[in-house]
């Protein structure tokens, strides 16, 4: 190959390295900030935006209509969290600012804010040392295209939207309720969230603007604003049902603000399929091979072609082709595996691994392991009825493809590999190092091998295409 034509050989260190350490996504943010304030000298800005490390604190954003319990879910995200809430309430109230001061003046005479000082309110209050260590959750806030066209055109992103959404009678019903804690802000219900202690009943007050034609109002302007501020936030925004009881909602809205989304990252998928000898880790790795042109990389017929080309290794390992199993044997096997694993090119798109053993962590990591997980019985079922045609060389099996002539039945033969005897002792040498295999992969994903092979292969599937996601820290 021409040494100057693309592409050239990378070590599999390398991406591994940038994967591991979240290189992509660190230089994609720099990046993003770099445009957004445009520092006459980048360099201490850069260092300064590294030291501050926040680029995964929570910057939350919840929208909803009235009574929808956004406030709520806000208040309790916040306590989880432990970011700093920003309402209109409290940013107005700031007393220490001069443009919070004008806000509060503006609010008082129209009950309304002026979007240009709404957003430089908010501007000031995300760069107090709280909002940028901790993060920030803004409650209802933007309520227009206008506030949202602001915000974004500042540099304010936020990572996770939330929009709450119920049917407006469920809403005017519930607004009709609301009962407000003047001490902690704290938001009840008369009906669905009653407080048990009496000190808190009696000071709690019917807030104003909640009479059903005022509600009516107020959820039309909000469905005339909502439909032109959604599409600003592509990609991050999820909507959660407000009509279900609190905690469901709150629940799903701390899950989904927990979750890292996909990244644009290159991504070279190393699938580690592990299980006893018969769970099918041939057959699935085969499958991922054939549908996303992926490197089969099968232990076994790693060792057969360095015992076949008379390698070193080859000579190392082939007495435990030639007799028994022994302890020994199985180390040897599982060292030269491993060298020649590392000694391959690297491949292009990724690796579907099967081993039966492994005494060591290898050089190369794994992004995704599989244990699949087979009952003794099926297995024995599955390998000890398998036969082979000597004539045509077709493979049957007893029970589930028989041969369709007793001529044929007659003549069929057993591979001696599939013996009860060989079964049990493969069966018996993977589980007893399968606990250590476990505590290798930690992180390991168990699925139940016993069922429809392309039903296994969905699941495998969707581990790697759509893994689970990571919580933030």
């Amino acid at each position: 190959m021409d040494a100057t034509i693309a592409p050239h050989r990378i070590p599999p260190e390398m991406p591994q390295y940038g994967e591991e350490n979240h290189i992509f996504e660190l230089m994609q943010n720099m990046l993003e900030q770099l445009l957004i304030h445009q520092p006459e000298d980048p360099i201490p800005f850069m260092i300064q935006h590294l030291h501050r490390d926040n680029d995964n604190v929570p910057r939350i954003v919840i929208l909803g209509p009235p009574a929808s319990g956004k406030t709520t879910i806000a208040m309790w995200l916040c306590k989880h969290l432990n970011s700093s809430l920003l309402t209109l309430e409290n940013l107005i109230l700031n007393e220490f600012s001069y443009t919070a001061t004008e806000a509060r003046r503006l609010y008082l005479q129209r009950k309304t804010v002026p979007s240009a000082l709404l957003v430089q309110l908010i501007q000031e209050r995300l760069a107090e040392e709280d909002c940028i260590k901790q993060g920030w959750i803004l409650d209802g806030i933007p309520e227009t295209r206008e506030q949202a066209l602001r915000i974004q055109t500042l540099g304010i992103t936020p990572r996770h939207v939330i929009v709450l959404s119920a049917p407006d009678t469920v809403l005017i019903e519930r607004n009709l309720g609301k009962r407000i804690d003047p001490q902690t802000g704290e938001i009840y219900h008369t009906t669905f969230d009653w407080p048990p202690e009496s000190e808190i009943q009696n000071r709690l007050m019917v807030p104003e603007d909640i009479s059903e034609l005022e509600t009516a109002q107020k959820l039309l302007e909000y469905h005339r604003n909502i439909v032109r501020v959604i599409p600003s936030y592509p990609k991050i925004l999820k909507v959660i049902s407000a009509d279900q009881p609190c905690v469901d909602v709150f629940y799903q809205a701390l899950t989904y603000v927990q979750s890292n989304h996909r990244t644009n990252a290159p991504f070279t998928p190393r699938v580690l399929l592990l299980g006893p000898v018969g769970s099918g880790k041939s057959l699935q790795a085969a499958l991922l091979a054939q549908k996303y042109r992926l490197v089969n990389v099968c232990c076994g017929q790693l060792l057969k072609e360095a015992v076949a080309d008379r390698t070193t290794f080859g000579e190392l390992i082939q007495p435990f082709f030639e007799k028994e199993m022994a302890e020994t044997g199985s180390r040897n096997v599982a060292q030269a595996g491993l060298e020649l694993l590392g000694s391959r090119d690297p491949p292009t798109s990724a690796q579907p691994e099967s081993f039966d053993r492994i005494d060591q962590k290898p050089r190369w990591v794994s992004t995704t392991v599989f244990f699949l997980n087979v009952p003794f019985d099926s297995i024995m079922e599955r390998l000890t009825l398998r036969r082979i045609d000597p004539v045509t060389g077709e493979r049957y099996h007893l029970m589930y493809k028989p041969p369709p002539t007793m001529e044929i039945q007659a003549r069929l033969l057993q591979n001696p590999k599939d013996a009860e005897e060989q079964v049990k002792l493969k069966m018996d040498l993977f589980y007893r190092n399968s606990a250590d295999l476990e505590q290798l992969y930690g992180s390991a994903i168990t699925l139940n091998g016993d069922q429809d092979p392309y039903t296994v292969f969905e699941y495998i599937e969707s581990g790697i295409i759509n893994p689970l996601p990571k919580k933030i820290p």
